[in-house]
């Protein structure tokens, strides 16, 4: 039966949504990233900015500051049970978003992180961690997560061997993460990008360096501002009520299991700047992949990606690469080598991506890298890698040869029994979240 038409005057229209709305603003450079909150505060003042100094993480503290333009709302010393990020943000920065939108309604908010926290653990903590017995997002709508980058020390970070316990910046007592691991996970999952400032080089670098993350953030709106330190109406408007955060995206590793992208294919320098994409559909032979990993990533800025291991070939293995280190790790199962029935626990776009690509022999199992960096050769990645790749001959022997094979990589990747890769966020040195990687690995 038909349903009866409307009267007339009368449209059908969609509920309002009077959430308030949340912009989280990340970035390694804090006074760079700082300047940027400011110029949103002066452009609108009833906008509330949360800030929290880990400074003092160690002995199980942090500061909260929350302030408009017009001066300090509170300025707080908390004491936290355990002295991590992620205990930051379940403890103390998830109720705050919440009292605020409770005692000033109607004020939007934005959450600048502290420097080494990644945006993929606050994405993760307001879809898991429950306040008041509810998620944060019943209350605010997260808008866009906006990463802040200093032209002037891009290169630099992404260059750098550091890593965050050596320079006594770490989110936790083991917190494992390099510099360079931070910004480019910063720079990855932001769907807006910012760059700030000019390359001390001149004018050619600064353009190459934005370049740069375009491609290593293909799916980002980017813009470039030479001062962000007063209010710039016209970088407030494409930062703020952009409705730009996707909260359905998996974790950036985990993308292309899913089908989404990866990166792009731009073989030919752009100012310099090369962005390759290597994919097959057949497996890695395991020796001969450990023996060329330092020499397929000596001029990467990064990598990132997954592949099929002939001598593991159930599990579908991450790669990242950042700062001289390359990490490994789980992503959980092919499809191809799971019961039929536990298809349903994985979600819809993996099983529609493998569904699109399915190999009869194989399955969904193939190999999916991207290669970002300035002056690299494409041609000799590619060459490189596809040596790797089994002859046909080995091929012809079976899954079950490859079983056999002698395996640098064994014990390395830990695979449940049923595929539980969700993509639903990163740890930031804590283990208690849920990361796409299982166990991480740096061979030798």
């Amino acid at each position: 039966m038909m349903s009866s038409p409307l009267a007339p005057g009368l449209a059908a229209t969609a509920p309002a949504d009077v959430r308030c709305s949340l912009t989280v603003l990340s970035g390694f450079w804090s006074p760079t990233t700082l300047a940027v909150a400011h110029a949103l505060l002066a452009d609108d003042p009833s906008l509330l900015l949360v800030r929290h100094d880990l400074s003092d993480l160690g002995a199980g503290t942090v500061r909260r500051m929350v302030r408009t333009d017009a001066g300090t709302v509170e300025d707080q010393r908390v004491t936290l049970r355990h002295g991590c990020v992620s205990c930051t943000l379940r403890e103390d920065v998830l109720p705050t978003l919440l009292r605020l939108t409770r005692t000033h309604p109607g004020q939007d908010l934005v959450l600048m992180l502290p420097e080494v926290v990644e945006p993929e653990a606050v994405a993760a903590a307001c879809a898991h961690c429950l306040v008041d017995g509810a998620p944060i997002t019943n209350h605010l709508h997260i808008d866009s997560y906006v990463t802040v980058v200093d032209a002037e020390h891009l290169l630099d970070g992404l260059t750098s061997t550091d890593d965050l316990i050596t320079l006594g910046i770490q989110a936790a007592d083991d917190d494992p993460r390099a510099l360079a691991d931070v910004i480019v996970r910063q720079i990855e999952y932001a769907d807006t990008v910012v760059l700030c400032g000019q390359s001390p080089e001149s004018a050619f670098d600064t353009t190459r360096l934005s370049i740069l993350l375009h491609r290593m953030a293909p799916w980002a709106a980017h813009f470039a501002v030479d001062q962000p330190y007063a209010a710039d109406r016209a970088l407030t408007h494409r930062l703020r009520r952009t409705r730009r955060h996707r909260p359905e995206l998996p974790a950036v590793l985990a993308r292309g299991i899913e089908g989404y992208s990866l990166g792009v294919h731009e073989p030919l320098p752009d100012c310099g700047v090369v962005s390759a994409v290597f994919r097959a559909r057949r497996p890695f032979h395991p020796g001969r992949l450990h023996d060329v990993l330092e020499q397929v990533n000596a001029d990467v800025l990064r990598s990132r990606g997954h592949l099929w291991l002939a001598s593991q070939p159930d599990t579908a293995v991450a790669w990242e690469f950042a700062g001289g280190g390359l990490a490994m790790g789980s992503l959980g199962r092919w499809l191809a080598s799971m019961p039929e029935q536990h298809w349903e626990q994985v979600g819809d776009h993996r099983r529609l991506a493998a569904s699109v690509d399915w190999d009869p022999y194989y399955g969904d199992r193939h190999n999916h890298l991207v290669f970002i960096g300035v002056d690299l050769d494409p041609v000799d990645i590619h060459r490189l890698l596809a040596g790797c790749l089994l002859s046909d001959a080995e091929l012809a022997d079976g899954e079950d040869t490859w079983r056999e094979y002698h395996d640098p990589f064994a014990g390395c990747f830990s695979t449940p029994d049923v595929d539980t890769a969700t993509g639903t966020g990163r740890t930031d040195g804590d283990s208690d979240q849920a990361d796409p990687i299982q166990k991480k690995v740096r061979p030798a």
